[in-house]
């Protein structure tokens, strides 16, 4: 074999010969050569497989799609046997036979295993780790779940069992030899994530549990169990989160992380006693999908250049303001991943730290160990930042802190609940913060909802009716001139990518409120928040409702999803 590979290698010019000659002749031993010429340092190791496929009379795949991977392949071989062998098995040619593909050529004890796990004869090929890997990840996630079979095999398990093999990290794949209360809570959490979910709740009845995910921001009932598998469930979520599982009557919060496959995934893990048993909400963070970049949001073209010029400014605060859930950290994210960190010292103070930014320092807030949002602020303004992110502005405290951080010069972002840009105003004075202050300081304003966008793959045109025209604030021009203007309403009929309910994906509706001399001056004289908001009209302001109404003649989302998430325009 290694005289074949030299031969070949000096007819395709593969590897340099001579190289490979001579590091054959150093490191021959006992090691398999397709083990060795792979750790070899003078060879990448699509040029060592390329070599194999030629001396083997092998295919070389560069690259497979996981929808070649037959189904059998699937429920017969376990995810963990296919990565640690770096193998997985696609559909051959007509004879019957299962192209097993893999990065080890010479490694025949595999090819044996796997063609007796499935009854098949089998056909070797080759492929790269990195190529069978992106393939084992997708082809195990499309498989079904399980979920009521273990249910029913709980029935019969006990408590004692749970605490068996727990890891720090779960792959969520590896789902073989597991305790069934273990294969129940990773086939949940497995569901969710194929489902895009971001909270999970596990919800106890008189008679059952229910399981419901919130998809795009909306709950769906997903699952029914029986209503004695709730304390093994339980059990299970707080050992993975590091809880006290004796403890039932007190609320606990904990974290962990689980992985499918290649993805690392955050959980938040929140437990509180109810009247029918322990209720418990997941909070599912996916590392791997990594930040928006600002013009990924969905801010309107004008308002994004308006926003940008914000950014570069040296100093003021920006408010980001909304409910809970609507996006404000993942904009706040944005604007700092916008902002250079390499001219720049950009610092943070979360609570909690969500995600971590390269280049920027992040502090936790700790309440029980005397680090606030005002304390940790103190700390901050001494490390010579030009940028701060203050999570959120709870209290007078904070504001005071937050508002004299910008008149010392720095560029503050916070966020805040109030239901539009011009409440924000009302809410720091009614905190106590003087006005003068507040004038002097603030830059910006900008409330935000999410609003669920039409799924792509099942859109289909609409003639909406002049009452929602009217609700949404185009009744005047009605249907027919808005379609002459080149507007297209779109709604989703319901499919299986979108989970039957005609959406897919969220983005934002934004109201940016630019704070000029006359809203100043009104802010000075304590004016009321409508009379702000006229003012900012005046001035060009878009309303969260006119930026949805924006969106749904772009054909982004619908008049009955804008309708849900904002409230009418009355001065």
């Amino acid at each position: 074999m290694k005289d074949l590979l030299i031969q070949i290698a000096k007819r395709t010019g593969l590897v340099d010969a001579e190289q490979l000659a001579r590091f054959l002749e150093e490191n021959g031993g006992r090691e398999r050569l397709d083990e060795l010429l792979l750790r070899c340092p003078y060879f990448t190791e699509e040029a060592v497989l390329k070599l194999f496929a030629a001396a083997l009379g092998w295919e070389f795949l560069a690259e497979m799609s996981p929808k070649a991977v037959p189904a059998e392949f699937v429920e017969t071989i376990p995810a963990t046997y296919a990565q640690q062998h770096y193998l997985i098995g696609i559909r051959g040619k007509d004879d019957g036979a299962l192209t097993v593909v893999l990065s080890k050529p010479l490694d025949t004890n595999a090819l044996d295993n796997i063609s007796k796990m499935t009854g098949m004869p089998v056909r070797p090929a080759i492929s790269t780790r990195a190529a069978i890997t992106a393939v084992i990840d997708v082809a195990y996630e499309q498989r079904t779940t399980v979920i009521e079979e273990v249910a029913e095999e709980l029935d019969s398990q006990n408590l004692d069992q749970l605490i068996d093999e727990v890891t720090t990290s779960d792959d969520l794949l590896d789902v073989v030899n597991r305790p069934p209360v273990i294969r129940l809570v990773n086939d949940i959490l497995f569901r969710a994530l194929q489902l895009r979910a971001s909270d999970i709740h596990v919800h106890p009845y008189e008679a059952k549990i229910q399981i419901r995910y919130r998809i795009d921001g909306i709950l769906y009932d997903v699952l029914s169990l029986n209503r004695n598998v709730l304390p093994l469930v339980i059990s299970r979520i707080k050992v993975m989160a590091g809880m006290d599982i004796a403890e039932r009557r007190m609320p606990q919060d904990g974290r962990c992380s689980v992985r499918l496959g290649q993805r690392e995934i955050d959980l938040r893990i929140s437990t509180v006693p109810t009247s029918f048993g322990e209720r418990s909400v997941l909070r599912l963070l996916d590392k791997s999908t990594g930040l928006f970049a600002l013009d990924e949001l969905g801010l309107w073209e004008e308002d994004l250049k308006k926003f940008d010029t914000l950014l570069n400014r040296s100093h003021g605060v920006i408010f980001v303001t909304g409910p809970t859930g609507s996006g404000k950290s993942t904009t706040l994210y944005a604007c700092l991943n916008r902002i250079n960190s390499a001219e720049k010292n950009v610092m943070t103070i979360e609570d909690p730290i969500e995600y971590q930014l390269e280049g920027i320092s992040q502090m936790q807030v700790a309440s029980k160990k005397g680090v606030t949002f005002a304390n940790a602020l103190r700390h901050v303004l001494r490390q010579d930042p030009d940028v701060i992110m203050v999570g959120e502005v709870r209290d007078i405290e904070t504001a005071r802190m937050v508002i004299q951080s910008s008149l010392t010069g720095h560029l503050v972002f916070s966020t805040v609940h109030t239901n539009d840009s011009a409440g924000t105003v009302s809410r720091l004075l009614d905190l106590g913060v003087e006005p003068y202050l507040v004038s002097s300081s603030l830059i910006a304003v900008l409330a935000q909802r999410l609003v669920r966008k039409v799924c792509p793959d099942c859109r289909q045109s609409y003639e909406p009716k002049p009452h929602e025209l009217r609700e949404l604030g185009l009744g005047e021009v009605g249907s027919a001139g808005l379609a002459g203007n080149g507007a297209k309403f779109s709604v989703g009929a319901g499919c299986d990518k979108c989970f039957q309910t005609g959406y897919r994906g969220r983005t934002g509706v934004y109201e940016l409120m630019l704070i000029n001399e006359e809203i100043q001056e009104m802010i000075y004289k304590r004016e009321s928040a409508g009379k702000v908001k006229k003012a900012a009209l005046n001035a060009g302001l878009q309303t969260l409702r006119m930026d949805g109404a924006r969106k749904v003649l772009g054909g982004i989302t619908t008049i009955a999803e804008v309708l849900r998430v904002t409230q009418a325009d009355v001065m």
